[in-house]
């Protein structure tokens, strides 16, 4: 390998780096992945946060255009992770490729994800928390928390086999986003390469664990203020937030599509790139 090339990593290089950084972050101090794993919940927190902003407005709610913009304001969440570094548990499901080549041990991998797991979801809630304490949600009239009341009331109400295949998709892409930036080797390469794959699944409407750990706690904050229920009523008359509960929360979304992140992530991704570039 050259380490003088300007050209993009080809796809046995990307798979052979990868796995060197897996075997890196499984031997890490467990504070330290777990400090890394709080930023990355915050990182994510953010990019929603941003996502919530830009397609508040319901006039425009079923506007393609929309869902793109939207898709394209997440991307700061994955873009703060990859270059400013940080641990997120749907990006970790690539440790599997080291495993799979007895690089690290199933415990090892366990307790990476179950570190990073932990640590994003009190990044991601206490963005959630720093936001409903600000009171950005009472912006244009109480909009952008009555939109950030309807995403938490639509997400809790898909079934449990939707939230799965949701975080299955969710996760090939955002894994594969991942794989791209391993191709790049420049900051622009690594922006670039994150933008389409995020953009797609936020579009698309798929479901990303870390992400609803902010969701769904905004939701479940937001609905502490009358005027914000209100003012949601108002403007999506159709939203249902009977199950916007903790255990609607934990139960009925983040469950299901953690176990579909886990799935899209190291099935299609780690498993298939393993076979194809790092199988003996």
């Amino acid at each position: 390998m050259d380490k003088f090339a300007v050209d993009a990593y080809t796809p046995k290089e990307i798979a052979t780096r990868i796995e060197a950084v897996c075997v890196s972050k499984s031997t890490t101090d467990p504070l330290r992945v777990f400090v890394l794993a709080l930023l990355a919940g915050a990182f994510i927190a953010l990019g929603a946060a941003f996502f919530t902003l830009v397609t508040y407005d319901a006039a425009f709610v079923n506007s393609g255009l929309l869902r793109l913009a939207g898709g394209l304001s997440f991307c700061l969440g994955l873009i703060l992770v990859v270059v400013a570094g940080a641990e997120l548990f749907t990006g970790n499901n690539l440790l599997v490729m080291a495993y799979m080549d007895n690089k690290i041990s199933l415990a090892q991998l366990m307790r990476n994800w179950g570190i990073v797991f932990v640590g994003n979801f009190v990044g991601a809630v206490g963005v959630a928390l720093l936001i409903y304490w600000s009171g950005h949600w009472q912006t244009a009239g109480g909009a952008i928390g009555a939109k950030a009341l309807a995403i938490a009331a639509t997400k809790v109400n898909l079934d449990f086999g939707e939230a799965f295949f949701r975080g299955l998709l969710c996760n090939i892409l955002v894994c594969l986003a991942v794989w791209l930036c391993f191709a790049g080797r420049s900051v622009t390469d690594k922006i670039l390469a994150i933008l389409f794959p995020i953009t797609a699944f936020v579009a698309l409407g798929f479901e990303h664990s870390v992400a609803n750990m902010y969701f769904l706690p905004a939701g479940l904050l937001a609905q502490l203020d009358p005027q914000i229920i209100l003012v949601a009523q108002q403007l999506y008359p159709g939203s249902d937030i009977a199950k916007l509960t903790m255990s609607g929360f934990l139960l009925q979304n983040l469950l299901p599509v953690t176990l579909g992140n886990i799935v899209g992530g190291s099935l299609f991704v780690a498993l298939t790139y393993w076979f194809l570039y790092l199988r003996d």
